[in-house]
């Protein structure tokens, strides 16, 4: 990684600094007294003990504890009383070019209706509701009618194959699937209930499918459990009383892949999150009242959680969703979107950003985009020349961009500049904002120093901090806080530059960032091995100009099976049937036995090597070496291992 030196430094503009919403803070500040403080500025039907506003032993902290409150009524209700009643809530822009603007009147009316009939079929608060739905306005409507009747929401990124959604449908054991007809992807529609019959078919937990009618397209109604969506909304009445909920009540499970072939469920309270999205949102985009927000990730991810529907719409913010794809019809898509409505504040992928680099700026030069005032990034580490690309096609030189890091056990953002107060350094997700400790430590949890590389970790507890796994306690504590002596374990390595400026390198586990989708490589493996043609199986990551990252698999056959294009063919369809298209692997190698070392640990780090055409070093610690020479000969990447 590219690390840049001091005189690289970007200083907040003067002008823009005086109109932000944080002009500076101090990191010596208490993170509790900071986190009351702005948890006071939501709406409690109950303010919490008095006291600390925090409690419980590590790592089974609680935040608010008896403080009642409603993310629904949050994000809606509190926003009626004034003039912000008949302000733009949602704009939401179809591919096809249907549009469509919901005022937060127009959302409360639709959001008490639906949770009328999810009451109607039979829902109760605690009941875990899936959501498997594409970016169209029933996607937010849907969640905030789970939260306003106290119903968990499960939200499924809908490119999940009918085998991922099937297994998160059981480990959550959801009694209704908010589901469509079809959506909309490049002119063509994608049949999204056929995935989902396929999937239910194996959940005996599933009582009710609820379709959104989205394309038209005939699909197959099963009756008495098949329900259509406008149907029930035709009869169901305006006005819903939201439950009070206990601030340490789950308001979500969201899972995420994890280095078992079993995805996590991570749990997230109400309370606590709430708290923690509203503040990032609100004052690391600077949000303005006058603002039109885009966040164009996918609401079936934790940035489509926190920075599409919660924290903007409790900030009462004007949020735009788009269903369809950057280059559909044409590769100037976002661009018209933006000039189109004149959106100010853009966040998305350095993924997107390199496609964007890579069609070239004539495409953002046909349209004037002068109304940006603020850029953002999430889902990985951006490369510097991306970024300066981003901030000098896209952003004319004048727009700060906020680098963002955090992840879906975060809840939300945890180090980024403050657009008004932080130097920004292209590639540098700067420091931690306030209310968090984070920290890069040896492998013996002692602080590095300034120049050194180690392990992010997070060494005081924050509102939107996950609750844990469902189901699996013991995971939890296993995964995030056995690593280090009272320290959350982010997965990911840091390096902390001469100013102290964190520069977040990727993932030290085994879990593969895809265009900012995140994979367990043992899910991809299981995948793999699950066409009965394999013994063993090793996924790892190898670097992509557009991806940033790109999945690649080396595979034992069987004796019975004979290396051949057919098979790989056979085996890439196998890991997108069980995990998704977007988890088409780039290419599968195939290996007389796998890189081991004595204790039987693969040797990834020797793939990742051979699939990038270098030579993998000291292999001393192999015990079959010559599998490797094999392998490096046939691929002809290099001449031998040594």
């Amino acid at each position: 990684m590219e690390i840049v030196n001091s005189e690289n430094l970007y200083y907040p503009d003067r002008k823009f600094a005086e109109d932000a919403n944080v002009t500076g803070y101090s990191p010596e500040m208490d993170y509790q007294m900071f986190w009351e403080k702005e948890a006071g500025k939501l709406h409690w039907f109950k303010k919490w003990n008095e006291g600390r506003p925090l409690s419980g032993d590590a790592p089974f902290f609680k935040w608010f504890e008896n403080g009642k409150i409603n993310a629904s009524f949050n994000c809606i209700d509190r926003h009626l009383d004034g003039w912000k009643r008949n302000k733009a809530a949602l704009i939401f822009e179809g591919e096809p070019g249907d549009r469509q603007v919901m005022t937060y009147h127009d959302l409360y009316r639709e959001v008490t209706r639906f949770s009328n009939v999810l009451k109607k079929m039979g829902i109760k608060k605690g009941d875990v509701v899936t959501i498997y739905l594409p970016m169209i306005p029933e996607a937010v409507i849907a969640m905030l009618a789970c939260s306003r009747i106290g119903a968990p929401h499960s939200v499924v990124f809908g490119g999940f194959s009918s085998n991922a959604l099937a297994d998160r449908i059981n480990d959550s054991n959801s009694k209704l699937v908010v589901t469509v007809d079809g959506y909309w992807r490049r002119g063509k529609v994608i049949p999204a209930k056929t995935n989902v019959d396929k999937a239910v078919d194996s959940c005996e937990c599933v009582e009710n499918l609820l379709v959104v009618k989205r394309t038209g397209h005939h699909i197959f109604m099963e009756q008495d459990r098949d329900h259509w969506y406008h149907e029930l909304m035709d009869w169901a009445s305006i006005g819903c009383e939201p439950e009070p909920m206990n601030a340490e009540d789950i308001l979500f499970l969201l899972y995420t892949s994890g280095t078992t072939g079993k995805p996590k469920g991570i749990v997230h309270s109400t309370g606590g999150y709430l708290t923690g999205t509203a503040t990032t949102h609100r004052n690391v985009f600077d949000i303005k009242d006058t603002d039109v927000y885009w966040c164009t990730a996918d609401i079936g991810w934790i940035t489509g959680h926190s920075y599409i529907v919660y924290g903007p719409l409790l900030n009462g913010s004007t949020i735009l969703i788009y269903e369809g794809s950057p280059d559909y019809p044409e590769k100037d898509r976002f661009w018209e979107i933006i000039e189109s409505y004149g959106v100010t504040v853009l966040y998305t992928a350095p993924t997107a950003i390199r496609l964007f680099m890579k069609w070239g700026k004539e495409y953002v030069e046909k349209h004037d985009i002068s109304s940006l005032r603020l850029l953002g990034t999430v889902g990985e580490p951006i490369n510097p020349d991306v970024w300066r690309w981003y901030h000098e096609t896209v952003g004319h030189g004048r727009c700060p961009i906020v680098d963002t890091w955090w992840q879906t056990e975060t809840g939300s953002i945890m180090i980024s500049p403050l657009p008004g107060v932080t130097p920004t350094k292209p590639g540098s997700a700067t420091i931690p904002l306030p209310g968090i400790i984070a920290d890069i430590v040896d492998e013996n949890g002692v602080s590095v120093s300034k120049g050194g590389h180690g392990y992010l970790v997070v060494k005081n507890p924050w509102p939107s901090m996950l609750r844990g796994i469902h189901g699996d306690m013991e995971r939890y504590v296993d995964v995030y806080w056995s690593e280090f002596d009272n320290m959350y374990f982010t997965g990911d390595g840091a390096v902390r530059d001469e100013h102290g400026y964190f520069w977040i390198t990727g993932r030290v586990d085994d879990v593969i960032n895809i265009a900012g989708h995140r994979i367990g490589s043992a899910e991809v493996e299981s995948a793999v091995i699950g066409s009965e043609m394999v013994v063993e199986a090793a996924a790892v990551d190898i670097s992509d100009d557009i991806k940033g990252q790109a999945l690649t698999i080396f595979a034992v056959l069987k004796e019975s099976v004979e290396a051949s294009s057919e098979v790989e063919q056979i085996l890439m369809e196998s890991v997108m049937s069980d995990i998704g298209k977007f988890a088409k692997p780039e290419k599968i190698y195939f290996i007389r036995d796998l890189p081991k070392t004595r204790s039987g640990k693969i040797m990834r780090r020797v793939l990742r090597d051979i699939a990038e055409g270098r030579e993998p070093g000291d292999l001393s610690t192999l015990v079959d070496r010559a599998a490797v020479d094999e392998l490096l000969r046939e691929q002809q990447l290099v001449k031998t291992a040594g």
